[in-house]
């Protein structure tokens, strides 16, 4: 009975507050418990519980240690992924050496010379007269 009235008093917090229907629900959403050195607050939702103490008259809460070594684990993994990407990136975007640059240049015209080199042909067997066909022998009049 406690939660239904502390979900009620929150709502009616919101609404007194002018906040819409989105926040007077959203104001149920975490459930707060006394303890013997502060409040341990739930995210209904989410089901996160931060360890809440009181501090120059301001509530401070912090995430219990199980979820804040997760949260790591996740910021840990995340800051890795964005290391390796920024790494491919500067790899991407690197200006190719002199040497490089040259065995490009050198691959490119072997083959423009080859494809020259076809066109030529192609040329060639277009323009060529074509051959006779060959005739039946005339018949033999003697």
């Amino acid at each position: 009975m406690r939660l239904v009235s502390r979900k009620f008093a929150a709502a009616l917090v919101a609404a007194a507050l002018g906040a819409g229907p989105a926040a007077a629900a959203d104001a149920g959403r975490y459930v707060m418990e006394k303890t013997d050195e502060g409040y341990v607050r739930m995210d209904t939702a989410t089901g996160e519980m931060s360890i809440c103490t009181e501090k120059g008259g301001q509530l401070v809460c912090k995430l219990a240690a199980d979820e804040r070594a997760a949260f790591q684990d996740a910021l840990d993994r995340l800051e890795e992924r964005v290391s390796r990407l920024e790494d491919r990136v500067g790899r991407t975007l690197a200006v190719p050496s002199d040497e490089e640059f040259e065995q490009g240049l050198d691959n490119m015209e072997k083959f423009f010379r080859r494809f020259l080199g076809i066109v030529e042909e192609f040329e060639d067997e277009r323009s060529a007269p074509e051959a006779p066909e060959p005739r039946e022998p005339l018949p033999d009049r003697t």
